[in-house]
C-alpha cells in the first residue's frame, strides 16, 4: 500500500516563506516603484499597468523621486501607487481589466486565486458576468504569460534566499514517513487494508508477504536503526496473531496492536503541485520516494504549468468546442501532455492501493479534473487532510472538506473516503 501527498502553498507557508499571491502583488508593486526611481519619462507601461505623472514640476519620474523619495521611503510600493491613483490630477494609474480583477479580489477577501480569475473572464458566462475578453482569448492569455514570467522571477528569489535544510521541520517530516493508521481507512477499502495486513503477517500463501529481506529494504528506506529488533518484535506480533487470525479472520487484530514499523507504506509519492522545491528537502534518498513537481518547477522555467485546471465545470465543453486553440492554451489537462510527470502520476495509482494525504493544498477547482481523477480511483483508500489552525482558535478543515467535495461527483464515496476531523492533525 502506498502514499501520495499532496502539497500546495499552504506548504510553503507553514515553512514561513511568502508565496502567497498577496505577497507575489506585494512584490510586483514594489518593483514598478523601484524602476520609477530611474524613468527618464512621464510614463511607464507593462501589457498589466501603465504609470504616468502629469505635473509642470516634474516632467519625468526619475526627477519626482528624486525630490519626494524620501518622503516615501517607509511606504510599500502598494501604498506609493495607491496613493497616486487618489490624487488623479497629476497622476493616473491604468491597470488592464485582468489585473483590476485580481486586485479587487485580494483587496476584497484577503486574498486571490489568479487562475481562477482568469478562467472567470476566458469564458463569461451568467454566473461569471461580462468579459472585455469575450472573443479575444489571445490578449487575456498574452497578460496570463507575462503573470506567468513575473511569478517565475519572483519565486526564484524566494528559492534562492531562503528554502535550504534549515526550514526543515522535524514534525512534519514525521508526519510525511509515518505508518498508516487503521481508523483513517474507508468501510470500503477494508478489503483492500485487510490484504494488505495479510501480506505484512504472511497469513495468506496466495498474497505476496514480506520476507526477511524484504523488511530489511523497508526498514533500510526508512534509516530505521535496531532493525533487528523491530523484526524480532514483528515476528512476535505475527505469532502471537496466527491462531487468533486463523479461527476469526484478519479484522479480529487490535488496531491499536501493530508494531511501530509494521504499518509503513511502501512506496511515496511527494506530488508537489507548488513550483519551489520546499518538500524536495524532506525527500529520503531511495527509490521508494519519489517526487513529481506536476505543475514543473523553477530550476526548468519553461515547465512552469500556471493556467486552469476544471473540466467537470458545464461551460468547459462549450468552450473546447469552440474553434479557437487560445480557449484552450493554458488549460492544465493539456499542457500536462508536454511532461510525463502526468502519465507517471497515473502509473503509480494504478499499481497499487494509495492513501492521500492533503498538506496545503486547497484542493481549489483550478486543479479540479486531476484532483477527481485522485479521489475517485478504486485504488485511492482514504484521504486526510492536515488542517492550519488560526491565532484565535478557529480552523479550515471545514473549508478544506468543503473543497475537496466538490472534486467528487459521488458524495457517497466522499463521505466514506475523506478522514473525520477526530483523526485529522494539523500541519
Amino acid at each position: 500500500m502506498n502514499r501520495i501527498i499532496l502539497i500546495g502553498n499552504g506548504f510553503d507557508k507553514a515553512h514561513g516563506l511568502l508565496t502567497g499571491y498577496d505577497d507575489f502583488i506585494n512584490w510586483y508593486w514594489n518593483k514598478r516603484v523601484s524602476e520609477l526611481k530611474t524613468e527618464l519619462s512621464n510614463a511607464t507601461s507593462d501589457i498589466l499597468c501603465t504609470l504616468e505623472i502629469n505635473s509642470e514640476h516634474f516632467k519625468t519620474w526619475s526627477l519626482y523621486f528624486f525630490y519626494h523619495g524620501h518622503e516615501l521611503k517607509a511606504l510599500t510600493g502598494e501604498e506609493i501607487i495607491k496613493g497616486f491613483s487618489e490624487v488623479k490630477t497629476h497622476f493616473r494609474v491604468t491597470k488592464s481589466y485582468f489585473f483590476s480583477r485580481i486586485l479587487h479580489s485580494y483587496h476584497e477577501k484577503g486574498w486571490v486565486d489568479i487562475e481562477n480569475e482568469y478562467y472567470r473572464l476566458l469564458f463569461p458566462s451568467a454566473v461569471n458576468g461580462p468579459s472585455p475578453y469575450n472573443d479575444k482569448p489571445s490578449e487575456l492569455n498574452e497578460q496570463l504569460e507575462y503573470v506567468r514570467s513575473l511569478l517565475i522571477e519572483y519565486l526564484n528569489t524566494i528559492q534562492k534566499e531562503k528554502i535550504n535544510e534549515s526550514i526543515v521541520k522535524q514534525s512534519i517530516k514525521e508526519k510525511f514517513y509515518s505508518c498508516f493508521k487503521p481508523n483513517d481507512i474507508s468501510i470500503s477499502a477494508m478489503p483492500k487494508w485487510n490484504e494488505f495486513v495479510r501480506g505484512r503477517c504472511r497469513f495468506d500463501s496466495n498474497i505476496r508477504f514480506y520476507d526477511e529481506s524484504d523488511w530489511d529494504e523497508l526498514l533500510d528506506a526508512y534509516d530505521v536503526k535496531d532493525k533487528d529488533y523491530i523484526k524480532t518484535e514483528n515476528k512476535q506480533f505475527i505469532n502471537s496473531y496466527r491462531e487468533q487470525v486463523g479461527n476469526k479472520g484478519i479484522e479480529s487484530i487490535v488496531k491499536n496492536d501493530f508494531p511501530k514499523h509494521f504499518l509503513l507504506p511502501d512506496r511515496i509519492m511527494l506530488l508537489n503541485f507548488n513550483y519551489s522545491n520546499t518538500a524536495d528537502l524532506y525527500l529520503r534518498k531511495d527509490e521508494r520516494f519519489v517526487v513529481n513537481h506536476i505543475h514543473g518547477n523553477l530550476n526548468e522555467p519553461d515547465s512552469v504549468i500556471f493556467g486552469y485546471g476544471d473540466e467537470l465545470d458545464e461551460n468547459y465543453k462549450i468552450m473546447s468546442e469552440k474553434n479557437d486553440n487560445e480557449y484552450l492554451r493554458n488549460i492544465k489537462s493539456v499542457k500536462y501532455l508536454e511532461s510525463p510527470n502526468y502519465r507517471n502520476l497515473l502509473e503509480f495509482i494504478e499499481s497499487s492501493s494509495y492513501q492521500i494525504l492533503i498538506m496545503g493544498h486547497s484542493c481549489g477547482n483550478s486543479d479540479r479534473t486531476l484532483l477527481n481523477t485522485l479521489f475517485e480511483h478504486r485504488n485511492c483508500v482514504s484521504i486526510k487532510p492536515f488542517y492550519h489552525v488560526f491565532d484565535e482558535g478557529k480552523d479550515n478543515y471545514m473549508d478544506l472538506v468543503q473543497n475537496i467535495s466538490r472534486n467528487f461527483t459521488d458524495m457517497k464515496l466522499m463521505r466514506d473516503r475523506v478522514v473525520n476531523k477526530t483523526f485529522c492533525e494539523t500541519i
